[in-house]
């Protein structure tokens, strides 16, 4: 069974280390700093066989130059509409990543918004969605559209609900504070700040979670949802048409009044 670890990189990243147990090849997934990669996997004896990138930024890509140093071997995947140094396989929408090495296999999507040529990696139960969706909350618009990231989020919530997340920032509990701005009567939203906030105080990441779990909490996901609809409405001062309009009041209202 393929297993899937955090490598906490920087303040708020996690670099996902993906191996079967008793295997030597291992799979990085958006490696922003090579340090942390070479310390965990040289401490079990480990190798680097390849990385998969989401998207572009420094955080996700900065340790790959690095790690082809210290792994000459490995090879890059990553999206083929963003400029990333160094890949070696261009990945596009529907494309299929084969990963032999460590018995994995992957669809790619195109999940653009955050940037504009954001990909996601699903397969094996788990989603890796770099900066696309995060636990409770969503990356912000940089090179992308609204539009863009509305569709995409939309995307994601039409997959199984069982579907394991795992992003790529440990931002939950903040992100937490701006949804209860957005849904403060939402129940499974306050059960939820209690769970996570009992996993931050035991020193444990809050993510995977899971789709259904994202669907019940992650006002970004719940753009037709009525309360989400209202609230949206009345920071806006008008009314809101369809999920792209209220995806960008409440992503504009998270960045100018609460982030």
């Amino acid at each position: 069974m393929l297993e899937i670890t955090p490598i906490p990189a920087f303040e708020d990243n996690y670099i996902w280390w993906l191996r079967q147990p008793g295997r030597a090849a291992s799979v990085v997934v958006d490696p922003g700093d090579e340090e942390p990669v070479i310390d965990a996997l040289e401490r079990v004896g480990a190798r680097l066989d390849a990385i998969l990138v989401t998207h572009k930024h420094g955080d996700h890509v900065g340790g790959i130059d690095g790690l082809r140093a210290h792994w000459p071997a490995v090879k890059v995947y990553g999206p083929a509409h963003e400029p990333v140094r160094g890949l070696d396989v261009a990945l596009k929408e529907g494309d299929r990543l084969d990963l032999d090495s460590i018995g994995a296999g992957f669809r790619v999507l195109e999940v653009p918004g955050h940037t504009e040529g954001h990909l996601a990696y699903l397969g094996e139960g788990a989603l890796f969605c770099g900066d696309t969706l995060f636990a409770v909350g969503c990356g912000r618009v940089f090179s992308g559209t609204f539009e863009q990231l509305s569709d995409s989020l939309r995307r994601i919530a039409a997959l199984p609900p069982e579907t394991l997340i795992y992003c790529a920032h440990e931002y939950t509990l903040d992100n937490i504070g701006f949804a209860l701005w957005v849904e403060p009567d939402n129940e499974a939203l306050k059960a939820r700040r209690h769970l996570e906030a009992e996993k931050q105080r035991r020193g444990e990441p809050t993510v995977p979670s899971t789709l259904a779990l994202e669907l019940a909490t992650n006002p970004f996901l719940r753009t037709g949802e009525p309360e989400v609809v209202a609230a949206a409405e009345r920071w806006a001062g008008h009314g809101l048409h369809g999920h792209r309009e209220v995806f960008r009041a409440l992503r504009t209202w998270k960045d100018r009044d609460y982030d």
